[in-house]
């Protein structure tokens, strides 16, 4: 190999404009045998692997070759992206495993055994599974390009000690976890690289625009999203991850250009507390022979620094919470063809044969430890009941009244990561509180995922290390505002045999020709859906905004403030009602059919207070500086969800913008120092016009300073002063800042449920997710604030005592009038993630109810 690579510097030095690459077998062990009759990937390709960007159209195809040739390679498709492009699943054994591959799952899957029990015996001899997952960032390429060559060399290889191997072994490859990020990507690079390969670190090749390939289609990070399932991508990925249970899975990633290659474990004090030492063990055992085959390569490498294994929503940390060994890869990236570093030139011929030196030291370590490995995963789960009985409680009960679609995705969650909930076929009495049966459910801990429900529910606040490379909250069921309580006996309370499953869909609703109108309640979560569905066809729609008492069927129901009212007297298009009916069916929500205007208590339907709604033509404001995630999170939530319109328009460009035809401009977290002087006069002027401007974070700042929103914000000086550093040693440096930082955690805040932009919400106290540390002081005028700390807030994960005593009785939301218009500004991430469903409605409520209070500021 060495003389090869002298051939090819030799060559490029008399053909500079020349473009070499390796063939893929140069990627692979010196001395091993290859199959003539399996394709390279230069064959499908037309080129050598390193030699451009591969897009995924040209991957799938390989890949679809492949198994077309070998009868060790297997295609499954998982689903599609938003994009339509495939999400491919490559399992490679012998071909007699294959040809058996449902039955061997099947056996050694404990979600289908009697009390997710797994006999020893079989599970000694059930295959070794191994699963590689590459490019869950779609701009770290190396990995996909890694995928291909190992596949060719599993399924090529005529080695007896690799077809040994595979006889006894299922390898599970996903050779591209993003494709629409990796095509978005790939057309950057291919657009910008020069005839001549530019290592220039500043061209343009090397610095995507915005939005970056990292991110799927609706700009969310994947390899965040293992835990949290709010894409696509993740949940069709998720279903075969259970079917498979891998005992090690590799997850491979690019990092800074200036790095070398990484491989875990990362820092053990960082580490959940949920994973058991042994997972750590194992995986120190696995890394000597990452370590030794990079050596034999003398190439740069280091572990146990930088990354944790704490946020269980990660491609390295999920399998370690369902009794895998995750192990995390990281390779200094070239963002491009090549690039200089500290470290020389960067290829990306150089990155991807880092990949494949440890894909293939995964599988060997793996292989040589398979032992330990499988009895490692089934004392894993065995000792799930053991530890549920040394808990002070039986089980979570979880309850909703009022919005189903919540409770069932909560629930829908769980069902996906395996964990049984059961209904209550009978009312439950607890600590003085009646659980009605139709709307509560119980997740029992004595059950094989006992440790994920753990992760999924536990509020823990104190930790051995307070550093974190990701979020340190993150319960579901505060994100989704469902009501957790851990219950201590299980006595009178009766449940169904069968675990919940999703109830089919029904169409409850029917046309009354002799109706008033219809009335919809706002505490569904799809409401706003139905409302933005009927206003874009021209159906015209009220909100109450004071409670009322009408007759429906007979009986007496109390409509509360926030109420839709459709009037049939004030429609003017045909076929309104078909279209409300089917529209609310669409959306599983109950209408109300009233036969009179005339109300039994509080405001008739022909009030005043009944207020007019317009559709929201609604603007986000993107460009470079502009978190990408937000406002993806933003976009998911209006546009997938609620499927309500979002022109996403450059700050470069609003100059050029007619504004008065936008109701709306939503800025999410930024640095909006780019946003020009100009510009700032322009929003101003349009909101004083009667505009409204939905802030998060920075951007409320940026209001602030603008002289948009009236608010003062604590300043870096003042966080400082919390924190005592008369005493510390340099070495103290990274801890201080870890306490000054708040990564990600949950806090309580209490909400006015008497103003329309908390409609929908029955009670008062609410859970938000806080990423930053930026603090925003309580208005001394009343009126003005939506949501402020309670005096003790933080719920779940970390925060430093001196930030939370901080944050306590300041406020998170507020909104007022400027001029004619309105601005509603948050510290905080309403949409976090797209799962946190208990706060996105604030920002519906803002484009539909934004008008619907004055608060003129004075």
């Amino acid at each position: 190999m060495l003389l090869l690579r002298i051939l090819i510097l030799s060559i490029t030095l008399l053909c500079s404009n020349c473009i070499i690459a390796m063939p893929a077998q140069d990627y692979l062990p010196a001395g091993s045998k290859f199959n003539s009759k399996i394709s390279l990937p230069s064959s499908s390709l037309g080129f050598e692997i390193g030699q451009r960007h591969v897009r995924h159209d040209q991957l799938k195809s390989y890949f679809y070759q492949l198994a077309k040739d070998s009868e060790r390679v297997n295609i499954t498709s998982m689903g599609t992206t938003s994009q339509q492009r495939e999400q491919l699943l490559v399992t490679i054994s012998s071909s007699e495993n294959l040809a058996n591959l449902s039955s061997i799952l099947s056996e050694r899957n404990l979600f289908s055994q009697k009390k997710g029990q797994l006999d020893n015996q079989k599970s000694d001899k059930a295959p070794l599974v191994i699963w590689l997952g590459y490019s869950v960032h779609g701009d770290e390429i190396s990995g996909a390009n890694a995928a291909m060559i190992v596949a060719y060399y599993l399924a090529a290889n005529t080695d007896k000690s690799l077809t040994e191997m595979l006889a006894n072994t299922v390898i599970v490859l996903e050779p591209s976890i993003n494709p629409d990020g990796m095509d978005r990507f790939v057309n950057w690079v291919s657009t910008y690289r020069n005839s001549t390969d530019n290592s220039d670190a500043n061209h343009i090749e090397h610095h995507q625009g915005w939005v970056t390939g990292r991110t799927n289609h609706f700009w969310f990070d994947l390899n965040r999203d293992w835990l949290l399932l709010s894409q696509q991508e993740s949940q069709h990925r998720l279903e075969y991850f259970h079917q498979y249970q891998p005992h090690v899975v590799g997850d491979f990633h690019e990092m800074g250009h200036n790095s070398s290659y990484f491989f875990q474990p990362g820092i053990q004090s960082r580490t959940h507390p949920l994973t058991p030492k042994r997972n750590v063990d194992l995986t120190t055992t696995l890394s000597k022979f990452h370590a030794s085959a990079l050596d034999k390569q003398k190439r740069l490498y280091y572990s146990e620094e930088n990354f944790d294994d704490f946020y269980y929503g990660k491609g390295s940390t999920y399998p370690d919470i369902n009794g895998s060994i995750g192990i995390l890869f990281e390779q200094a990236s070239a963002r491009g063809m090549q690039q200089e570093t500290i470290n020389g030139l960067l290829t990306l011929e150089f990155s991807i044969e880092n990949h494949v030196t440890t894909s293939l030291s995964t599988i060997n370590g793996a292989w040589e430890n398979r032992k330990q490995l499988k009895q490692y995963r089934s004392e894993f789960y065995q000792q799930s009941n053991k530890l549920a009985k040394k808990e002070d409680f039986t089980g979570y009960l979880l309850h909703e009244g009022s919005d189903k679609f919540r409770l069932n995705t909560l629930l829908s969650k769980l069902a996906q990561h395996k964990i049984k909930v059961y209904p209550l076929i009978a009312d439950f009495e607890f600590e003085d509180t009646e659980y009605q049966k139709d709307n509560s459910y119980y997740v029992p801990l004595a059950q094989p995922q006992f440790r994920l429900i753990q992760a999924l529910f536990n509020q823990q606040t104190n930790f051995k290390d307070n550093t974190f490379y990701d979020v340190s909250g993150w319960t579901m069921p505060l994100a989704m505002n469902i009501e957790s309580i851990p219950v201590n006996r299980t006595r009178r309370l009766k449940l169904a045999k069968q675990a919940w499953a999703m109830p089919s869909t029904t169409k409850p609703n029917n046309k009354s020709i002799s109706a008033y109108g219809y009335i919809f309640e706002w505490h569904h979560f799809l409401a706003p859906k139905l409302l933005n569905k009927l206003l874009n066809n021209n159906i015209k729609a009220k909100v109450a905004t004071k409670p009322f008492t009408s007759l429906i069927n007979g009986e007496t129901k109390q409509f509360e403030a926030g109420s839709i009212v459709i009037p049939a007297g004030i429609q003017q298009i045909e076929n309104w009602q078909e279209t409300l009916i089917s529209a609310s069916n669409s959306a599983g929500i109950k209408l109300s059919s009233i036969s009179t205007g005339l109300t039994m208590k509080g405001v008739d339907i022909g009030s005043s207070s009944l207020k007019p709604i317009s559709k929201a033509k609604t603007l986000l404001l993107g460009g470079a500086g502009i978190s990408q995630y937000e406002a993806g999170e933003v976009r998911f939530y209006l546009d997938e969800t609620l499927n309500i319109p979002l022109s996403i328009i450059d700050h470069n460009q609003l100059r050029q913008v007619d504004l008065s035809s936008y109701s709306h401009i939503i800025l999410v977290d930024g640095d909006y120092q780019h946003v020009t002087d100009d510009t700032a006069k322009k929003i101003k002027a349009w909101v004083k016009q009667g505009g409204v401007i939905i802030s998060q974070k920075r951007a409320s700042l940026w209001l602030a300073k603008q002289e948009i929103l009236r608010a003062r914000f604590v300043t870096k000086e003042q966080i400082n002063q919390l924190f005592d550093d008369e005493k510390l040693n340099y070495q103290d440096k990274e801890s201080l800042a870890s306490r000054k930082r708040i990564a990600g955690a949950i806090f309580q805040v209490q909400l006015d449920t008497s103003h329309p932009l908390a409609y929908g919400y029955q009670q008062s106290l609410l859970p938000l997710f806080r990423n930053s540390n930026l603090i925003m002081e309580h208005p001394q005028q009343p009126f003005i604030t939506l949501a402020k700390y309670t005096p003790a807030p933080l719920l779940s994960g970390y925060t430093d005592k001196n930030l939370v005593n901080r944050l306590a009785h300041n406020a998170a939301i507020v909104a007022h009038n400027v001029g004619k218009g309105r601005v509603i500004a948050t510290t905080e991430v309403l949409a976090f993630r797209g799962y946190w469903h208990g706060s996105a409605k604030l920002l519906a409520n803002s484009l539909f109810f934004s008008k619907a209070f004055s608060a003129p500021y004075k």
